[in-house]
């Protein structure tokens, strides 16, 4: 009995944990492009200068003062993050959950499949 009461819990504590990670492809973001997001490029200035998604704004995953940085961005809000091809943006999804916000979307495929896509 003792062993259930350990596995509902531990259950119960992944499922209604700090934050989950939530992913979605980029495209399914741009084809839904939902109004009024918070919407990060976690990549360097240099790329974001390149090109970014339009109203995105850029904290780069790198920044001494990343954290520092989405402190004026409230804990509940739903965050969009991407990069060039969706590692720095998981990065950075596994940070800002472990700082408390409490849904972080990771948009895999990344900025690289926009650029694809217009070519």
């Amino acid at each position: 009995m003792k062993q259930l009461q350990i596995i509902v819990f531990f259950l119960l504590l992944v499922n209604f944990g700090c934050g989950q990670a939530k992913s979605k492809h980029i495209n399914e973001f741009l084809e839904n492009h939902p109004k009024d997001v918070v919407l990060v490029d976690v990549r360097t200035p240099e790329e974001f200068k390149q090109g970014h998604l339009h109203n995105a704004q850029n904290i780069s995953l790198f920044d001494v003062d990343f954290e520092n940085k989405f402190s004026v961005i409230n804990k509940d809000e739903t965050i969009y993050v991407y990069c060039k091809a969706g590692g720095r943006s998981a990065k950075a999804q596994e940070k800002l959950l472990s700082l408390g916000y409490k849904k972080v979307i990771n948009l895999e495929g990344g900025y690289d499949v926009v650029l694809a896509e217009k070519n």
